[in-house]
């Protein structure tokens, strides 16, 4: 291409042709997977002073942009110069402000400013790819030169080299944060304890060597048919940590049952009524079990692992609600002594598959 600085007409229709530069890195945790310009004012990059323009004599500035566009050149200089692995962390990269400005100074030099600041962003879905996805960092640079007044293709290597800058940045960003930074993780693993409160207060958890006692019952009688009731639920506590790119999470799970919601009728105190709301408690906590066997089954989705873990959980609590229903409808509150044996039965075979897990 020829530049013809003499010319305000020529000039105004040169471009800025971005040269091809191999860049130092060759990243190992991402890959650009596309370049979007959200800049506020998206012509031309650059306002470049004409040739033969001194401090004492203003020529006006005229616009220059990268050539085939800034983003089409944009584009084209991170596929050409950076490589490229699809296996790594898809990433894109909003412009947010692209500028050069040029000041006339003594003895037809000129003194230029740059300024380009970049968000990137983790592509999570197949949208992203237009509107960004999770944001990751940004990069804020800028650059001063100083030149003699002439084409401006001129100050292209301070673009360039500011375009590379802005790359390398999140290089070094993407390698520091790659194993600690939740955005980043690989993948999902999850383990499970049982929470026991010690000393015990109101609250009992669940556990195998723990049934329960009428010393339990605390609430006042209620005016009910039913010889007894007891109110027991599941919930879980949650901790998360990345390690070495996994999201280590920690999950306490809870069967517990309030003392001061339990109540019986003083001529119901029988071991056979207490064994009927023992099997209420065991049933919450097969319920938790399968809740825990389900989330042990799924691959866990890195954008979204706490939506389907609350997910499961509400399926466990409904599956915990619809037996509670089951069981006191078929045994007829324990009424039905052949049924409460066969509910005995079914829920001893269910307590061995847990102690089993």
């Amino acid at each position: 291409m020829v530049f013809l600085g003499v010319k305000s007409r020529a000039q105004q229709k040169t471009e800025i042709v971005l040269q091809d530069e191999h860049l130092p890195i060759t990243p190992k945790e991402f890959y650009v997977a596309n370049v979007i310009d959200e800049r506020a004012n998206r012509a031309a990059i650059a306002w470049i002073l004409p040739a033969g323009n001194t401090a004492s004599t203003q020529r006006k500035a005229f616009p220059v942009d990268l050539q085939g566009g800034s983003l089409t050149a944009i584009k084209q200089f991170i596929d050409h110069n950076l490589p490229r692995n699809t296996a790594l962390h898809p990433v894109i990269i909003s412009i947010k402000k692209f500028t050069t400005t040029e000041t006339a100074l003594a003895g037809g030099r000129v003194e230029g400013h740059i300024s380009l600041i970049m968000s990137f962003y983790l592509k999570s879905n197949e949208y992203d790819t237009l509107i960004g996805g999770q944001h990751l960092a940004d990069y804020n640079g800028s650059a001063v030169y100083n030149r003699n007044t002439g084409p401006p293709q001129d100050i292209e290597p301070t673009v360039r080299h500011m375009l590379g800058n802005g790359l390398i940045y999140l290089n070094n960003w993407m390698n520091q944060q790659a194993n600690n930074n939740i955005k980043l993780a690989k993948s999902v693993k999850v383990t499970f304890t049982d929470f026991l409160a010690k000393p015990e207060g109101d609250t009992i958890y669940y556990s195998f060597k723990r049934l329960l006692t009428w010393d339990d019952f605390k609430s006042k009688v209620a005016s009910s048919s039913y010889d007894a009731q007891v109110f027991p639920t599941i919930g879980y506590d949650e901790h998360t940590e990345v390690i070495n790119g996994v999201i280590n999470i920690k999950m306490i799970i809870k069967v517990s049952l309030p003392k001061s919601a339990c109540w019986v009728k003083s001529s119901s105190r029988s071991d056979y009524t207490l064994n009927h709301e023992q099997r209420h408690f065991d049933i919450a906590k097969i319920a938790a079990d399968h809740f825990k066997q389900k989330l042990k089954s799924e691959v866990l989705p890195l954008d979204n692992y706490d939506g389907q873990i609350n997910m499961d959980y509400l399926d466990a609590y409904r599956e915990m609600d619809d037996l509670q229903r089951q069981y006191d409808t078929e045994t007829r509150h324990g009424s039905d002594h052949s049924e409460q044996q066969r509910w005995n039965e079914k829920i001893d075979e269910e307590l061995k598959k847990v102690i089993g897990h």
